[in-house]
């Protein structure tokens, strides 16, 4: 891995707070993900499944984790299955975890290789009665493959018809919506990784420069401090392409007096960044986009204030959307007449602003978190309202991550990484 060991204190207790919202007698799985075959030996790079990686830190295929507080048996209340590593895999593939460096990493100290994984799994199931199957309920979520954990759970219960069946998700949306402050850390990294990208692009941009070259600056910078990889995919939009909200061809050239919109973040340690900054491609905003810049900043700062422990979150959008609205009457995007003609269920205001402005940011880019549950202190939000103008040939989104204190404003992990107009086109000009 690129990145530094993670103290194993994090996992223990992320088991300790799973375990403890458990019913009694019963046992959870989690599975890793597979490494997904492209075509003939090709396969994307492998990525671990956020949830095993949250409880134990194993970060490799083929491994499974099984929590079993009630066991009868004090080994077996914490089980690691691993792919059994050898002299021959540790030449072709490179190092796997061995039984040691499992403990080291996981703080588990019950390993056993795979092949004894279904001999293992007979004992323990034979002495619960409810077993936690781990289903993927993310609203977001869209998947057409049949991923490991669901291979997985069909044979678990075909296997033991007999037994209970309850749902790990609904605890982790629960415990991973709520970082711990070693999680914290992680984020602050990926942001600093990513603050890193941005102000070497601000100093590389100038006219005629190719969306996908500054895309190459991101990545350099990346993987050059311990980042595997971008986030999610990178938007490297310029002109009239920062008006289609998930443009990820970055194969347009800047021109001289347009705006380009950069959503772009670093990974680090499978946490994310999420970082949205709009760049002049000359260097100096015309009085227009400043406008329409200085706006979109406004209603990020007074919406960031809203973020506090017992917000709603779709009140919470709905209070967003009156100060676009307002911003938009100041633009002369809008008029009173849209506002009287608008309809209810969907404002005037999205014309021009027509996403959420937050959602939650860990492990996940768009992370785990239950929307209408209130938020809580700890809890890591995006914030990202945008004005989307094509008539204009251009579009203005600003995103930083924020982490909801107990009191007060949120703490901004973006801080450090430059967001206003004037001190943006100092640099690019210094």
């Amino acid at each position: 891995m690129k990145y530094l060991p993670i103290n194993p204190s994090l996992f223990t207790t992320n088991r300790k707070n799973f375990t403890s919202k458990m019913k009694p007698n019963s046992l959870a799985v989690f599975n890793s993900n597979d490494i997904y075959p492209i075509s003939a030996d090709s396969t994307m790079p492998f990525e671990q499944h956020r949830d095993i990686f949250y409880l134990s830190g194993v970060d490799q295929e083929e491994s499974i984790l099984v929590l079993f507080p009630d066991s009868p048996k004090e080994k077996h209340r914490e089980i690691l299955f691993l792919k059994e590593t050898n002299a021959h895999i540790a030449v072709w593939e490179g190092e796997k975890l061995t039984k040691e460096a499992a403990f080291e990493t996981s703080g588990i100290k019950t390993v056993y290789w795979l092949q004894e994984m279904e001999k293992i799994m007979f004992e323990i199931m034979t002495q619960c009665d409810t077993v936690y199957i781990n289903t993927n309920e993310h609203y977001r979520s869209n998947t057409e493959t049949e991923t490991r954990e669901d291979r997985f759970t069909k044979w678990l219960k075909e296997k033991y018809p007999a037994h209970a069946v309850a749902k790990s998700n609904p605890i982790l949306q629960r415990l991973r919506s709520v970082k711990d402050p070693i999680e914290i850390d992680l984020i602050q990294q990926a942001c600093n990784i990513t603050e890193k990208g941005f102000r070497r692009i601000l100093n590389f941009v100038k006219p005629n420069v190719w969306e996908y070259e500054i895309e190459a600056e991101f990545m350099h910078e990346f993987l050059r401090n311990r980042s595997k990889k971008f986030a999610y995919t990178p938007i490297v939009a310029s002109g009239n392409n920062a008006n289609v909200l998930h443009y990820v061809e970055n194969n347009k050239q800047c021109k001289a007096g347009d705006l380009i919109l950069l959503d772009v973040g670093a990974e680090y340690a499978n946490y994310s960044s999420d970082m949205t900054r709009t760049i002049p491609v000359s260097g100096t905003f015309t009085k227009r986009q400043k406008a329409v810049y200085s706006a979109v900043n406004r209603v990020k700062n007074n919406a960031t204030k809203m973020l506090v422990p017992g917000t709603d979150w779709a009140a919470y959008h709905v209070e967003v959307g009156k100060l676009m609205t307002s911003e938009l009457l100041d633009l002369k995007l809008l008029d009173k007449a849209d506002l009287q003609n608008e309809n209810p269920e969907w404002p005037a205001y999205k014309k021009y602003f027509m996403h959420g402005t937050s959602h939650h940011m860990g492990l996940d880019t768009h992370d785990y978190g239950i929307l209408t549950e209130p938020m809580q202190a700890n809890m890591v939000f995006t914030v990202e309202p945008g004005i989307y103008i094509p008539e204009e040939g251009f579009g203005i989104r600003l995103e930083d991550d924020v982490v909801i204190q107990k009191s007060g404003e949120p703490f901004n992990l973006m801080r450090n990484i430059p967001i206003e107009a004037e001190e943006i086109e100092e640099i690019m000009n210094s």
